[in-house]
């Protein structure tokens, strides 16, 4: 498996412990690594959301908006808020987050950025709201800008592409990828549940290639247990 911590990145070394044992029950009401607010394309605020995780129960989670941290900024200074205000009280860990789209074997995928360094030079270009072109583009320059900035890579919604996941997979584990994105319900099913088929595909490959299993809503509206 692709470890690519920075030394002092416990934030990163905690996400690496999670991700080892996330399985098809821990999403959405455990961990949920995959949301979106209004600072990209969700209709959630980014206070909402965290009031939302912290009503679920939820133990750790992502946002992730569109090359951009607006939001993850917002959330984690009312969580930083919220915390003061009830010191007795379990709360939700925070990771750094962000999706960003990426050449791979010339289709578009998205890559999923985790507990990274906000600041780090090699991860700013990806975070100007807009999608990134040259060689910034291609995913094994993604995946090695993420690394550089002490989080890890993780290829989401693996089987939504053009192109196949056994292909897709294959391609990203050699360019270095961390993880994917394998508990995932691709037909947005109330109540929320990973679509069997491709996650029991997805599995076998993470297995074969040594790669974290992750999972996420990917919420876009209101509700953080749903996609839409």
């Amino acid at each position: 498996m692709v470890v690519n911590c920075a030394r002092t990145s416990t934030s990163c070394e905690l996400l690496k412990q999670v991700f080892q044992r996330i399985d098809a029950q821990s999403c959405p009401k455990l961990f949920n690594f995959h949301m979106h607010t209004v600072h990209s394309d969700g209709k959630l605020q980014p206070s909402a959301l965290m009031e939302q995780a912290i009503a679920i129960g939820l133990e750790g989670l992502a946002i992730t908006d569109h090359h951009n941290i607006g939001g993850y900024l917002v959330a984690k200074d009312w969580l930083e808020d919220w915390k003061w205000n009830n010191p007795d009280a379990s709360t939700p860990y925070l990771w750094s987050g962000t999706e960003i789209n990426a050449n791979l074997l010339d289709t578009e995928v998205h890559i999923l950025a985790y507990a990274f360094e906000p600041q780090h030079s090699s991860i700013k270009p990806y975070l100007q709201r807009k999608a990134v072109t040259g060689w910034e583009y291609e995913a094994i320059n993604v995946i090695s800008a993420i690394h550089e900035a002490g989080g890890l890579a993780v290829l989401a919604h693996p089987a939504r592409y053009k192109r196949s996941h056994f292909d897709l997979i294959a391609a990203a584990a050699e360019n270095g990828i961390d993880g994917v994105e394998t508990f995932y319900a691709y037909n947005n099913p109330n109540p929320w549940k990973p679509s069997a088929k491709e996650t029991e595909q997805v599995q076998k490959l993470a297995n074969e290639y040594s790669l974290f299993n992750t999972c996420g809503t990917d919420t876009h509206g209101l509700n953080l247990l749903q996609r839409l």
